[in-house]
């Protein structure tokens, strides 16, 4: 995986946003890759809501920062990823 060396205060902002939307809604069920992708829009619009150029670079920060989802993680797990990259740690 490759994560940016710094992330920004949005990417930070959003991975904790998507890690707390997945933990509230179904945790145990399985993560899929269109959630990610479609997440990652929704929450970067709604960050900028009236900047569509920012919420555009958001998201894409947001998706080079998340990892691809792996073959049966849960929302839980990916969650929990998600907490740790925007702590710093990578994989």
């Amino acid at each position: 995986m490759t994560t940016p060396l710094v992330l920004s205060d949005d990417t930070i902002t959003l991975l904790g946003r998507l890690a707390d939307t997945l933990d509230a809604r179904r945790p145990t069920a399985e993560m899929l890759e269109p959630i990610r992708l479609a997440r990652a829009l929704v929450l970067a619009e709604q960050l900028h809501p009236n900047n569509p150029e920012a919420a555009f670079d958001a998201e894409q920060d947001l998706l080079a920062a998340a990892p691809h989802v792996r073959p049966g993680q849960t929302r839980g797990e990916y969650a929990a990823l998600l907490r740790l990259l925007a702590q710093g740690v990578s994989q």
